[in-house]
């Protein structure tokens, strides 16, 4: 069995699982009535955090001695977002961007900061969990998530070649010249990313606490990490119907915003495909000088 089919068979399970736990026919009930204006504002918002997450790229880059233009940081995050949407592995795009990036250093350091910038994700969605559990009283949740935090950087620093390997990460992330810059992109990114799952939610009709959005959504959008999945589909919608029972909502209305968020995902990754034309024609135009 190939790697995609059994990433295709394992999301179809999840997907399966997950309706038969739910009314098949509310989901489509509030996926028919949604709100097109929060629709927008949700594509508004994820359109933000692609923008913002080119540049952290680019901020990443130059701290480990690349650099990258802001115009081209954009369109080959916004190609890099198209490609892991639409294709199985959910890191092709990054993949592809770390590849056409290394005309600017090499293959080595073009990948870390694509690594780099992409962990950067994650760590500051992880520690607006933490800091969302402490101050809604899950104290328990917030000590295991920090006592797991704690013991994965006393394992760095007692293992000296991974704390050599790790000599970048800190460069790039809490170097002194983008530290301040990395932590409000990092804080900017998340928010975005939160606000567009939260619209998501209100447009089929579900509005979502702050207290909810700060400790829930985030476990939703973890979700779509696991890697037997396909740009997270299944996993997201599954995690998303089993949580929003916490936040006082129905199983179906946490698919529903799964499915709608998964939706304004795709469509706010087209402008990739402007980027892909825009190249293509400065390569004619390049090979047409050259002629």
């Amino acid at each position: 069995m190939t790697h995609l089919a059994l990433k295709l068979i394992t999301v179809a399970t999840v997907l399966a699982v997950t309706l038969y736990f739910v009314d098949p026919t509310i989901v489509l009930s509030h996926l028919r009535m949604a709100d097109w204006r929060w629709l927008a504002l949700a594509g508004i918002a994820v359109n933000l955090q692609t923008v913002l997450s080119a540049l952290r790229w680019q901020v990443t880059a130059r701290a480990l001695g690349q650099r990258i233009e802001t115009g081209e940081a954009i369109g080959e995050y916004y190609l890099a977002q198209l490609v892991n949407q639409t294709l199985p592995g959910g890191v092709l795009g990054d993949a592809g961007r770390a590849m056409r990036a290394r005309r600017s250093a090499n293959l080595l350091r073009s990948s870390q900061a694509v690594v780099i910038e992409r962990l950067a994700g994650q760590i500051a969605l992880a520690a607006v969990v933490l800091v969302a559990l402490l101050l809604t009283g899950r104290l328990v949740w917030a000590l295991e998530l920090l006592g797991a935090a704690l013991t994965l950087w006393l394992l760095a620093r007692s293992w000296n070649r991974l704390a050599r390997l790790l000599a970048p990460l800190r460069r790039a992330l809490l170097g002194r010249e983008v530290r301040a810059r990395q932590i409000a992109l990092g804080l900017s990114i998340v928010t975005c990313n939160l606000l567009a799952f939260a619209f998501a939610a209100r447009a089929i009709g579900t509005q979502l606490s702050p207290s909810a959005i700060v400790t829930l959504v985030p476990l939703i959008l973890s979700a779509m990490v696991i890697p037997l999945s396909i740009a997270g589909w299944g996993w997201r919608e599954g995690a998303a119907a089993a949580l929003f029972p916490l936040a006082d909502a129905t199983p179906e209305a946490g698919l529903a915003a799964a499915t709608a968020f998964g939706a304004t995902l795709i469509a706010s990754a087209l402008p990739g495909l402007g980027w892909v034309l825009l190249r293509r024609d400065a390569a004619a135009a390049t090979t047409s000088k050259a002629k």
